[in-house]
Formats: structure tokens, C-alpha cells, sequence
């Protein structure tokens, strides 16, 4: 059973998906987790409060996300090319469906969003470590050096999205082609969990 704050932050983010932050009230929240509304000022203090919390347990989610990508991608057998690959693509796919993570990345915020306690360089460079840290093991300062240039490749098409529905695929080709220097023989196709849903 979750935590009143696990709850909480479960109602706000059904709230949000329905309406803009701003109409969002605090008394809805506490009724809608069935806590108190004294609950949820122990907890969060403010509507800021709760909405930064919000935008963190997005961002956490996300980052852990891009992690276990890489981490699958070894279990199915693929080399430091594929692992930073699928993690590339994650990225790309997840940040298109999120509007508050893709907000954090980006920095673009509107009024239809809470706004986080952290810029988006904190948030990138904590993307970048986790990714990285799933590949522990497996490469030398150069190799995870061409991660990064990979991951932030596809942060780049976060900021400025292309129209094309084959981006991920694209993106997955280049950031491979950056670690062409990994180990010879491996299979680097993007395993399938890891590819985008066709349009």
C-alpha cells in the first residue's frame, strides 16, 4: 500500500494530467488520496512544495528509466554500442510523452506545469551519471566520453523535435556510430524493448 506522500503525489499527477497547475487545488489532491488536507501540508508544505515534488519523482522516474534501458540492453547480449543506443532512444521516446520531464530538460515551462527546484543542467548531468554508471564495467574514460555525446545527441532532438517518425531510429544509428570503437563482434542492433512503437 503506498505512503501518504506516495499517494499524494499520485492524485497530483491525475490532477495535472486533467487540468492546468493552476486550477489545481490542494483540498482536491488530499480528497482524491484520501488523506487529510493537513496530511498534505505536513508533507509539502505549499503548492510549490508539492509540485516540485511532483516534477523530482517525474525526473527520478525518468533517470532510472534511461538506466534500466542500458541494463536490459546487456542482458540481451549487446555491447557499450547498443547499450548507449537503447538508452538514446528511451530517452528520445519517454521525453516525448512526458510533458513535465521533457519541461525539466528543457527548461521550457508553462502555465499548465509546476516548476522544479532544480535547473535543467542538474537534470541532465544526473541523466547523463545514471546511464553511465549502467555501464560500469565496460569501457575506459574515452568510451563513456562518447556515451555522453550520445546521450546528449538525443537530449538534442528533446529540445528541437524533428517531424520525422524514424528519429529514434536515426539517433540510435549515430550514437552506435560514436562507439564504433567497442568491442568487435558484438550484435549492435537496438534490442526490440528498446525500439519506438511504430507510428
Amino acid at each position: 500500500m503506498p505512503s501518504a506522500r506516495e499517494s499524494l503525489l499520485i492524485a497530483a499527477q491525475s490532477a495535472l494530467a486533467a487540468q492546468p497547475w493552476a486550477t489545481v487545488r490542494m483540498v482536491e489532491v488530499a480528497a482524491a488520496a484520501g488523506v487529510s488536507r493537513q496530511t498534505l501540508y505536513n508533507e509539502f508544505r505549499t503548492k510549490e512544495g508539492l509540485g516540485a515534488a511532483l516534477v523530482a519523482r517525474q525526473v527520478d522516474g525518468f533517470v532510472a528509466g534511461a538506466a534500466d534501458a542500458v541494463t536490459a540492453a546487456r542482458r540481451s547480449g549487446g555491447d557499450p554500442a547498443v547499450c548507449c543506443a537503447a538508452a538514446a532512444v528511451w530517452i528520445l521516446c519517454r521525453a516525448r510523452e512526458e510533458p513535465l520531464v521533457r519541461a525539466a530538460l528543457t527548461g521550457f515551462w508553462n502555465s499548465r506545469l509546476p516548476l522544479p527546484e532544480v535547473p535543467p543542467s542538474q537534470v541532465v548531468e544526473r541523466l547523463c551519471a545514471g546511464t553511465l554508471d549502467a555501464l560500469s564495467g565496460s569501457g575506459e574514460a574515452e568510451l563513456r566520453r562518447a556515451c555522453e555525446t550520445g546521450l546528449r545527441l538525443a537530449l538534442s532532438y528533446v529540445v528541437a523535435p524533428p517531424s520525422e517518425p524514424e528519429a529514434p531510429a536515426r539517433v540510435a544509428a549515430v550514437v552506435s556510430a560514436l562507439l564504433a570503437g567497442a568491442p568487435a563482434g558484438a550484435d549492435r542492433r537496438v534490442p526490440p524493448q528498446a525500439a519506438p512503437s511504430p507510428p
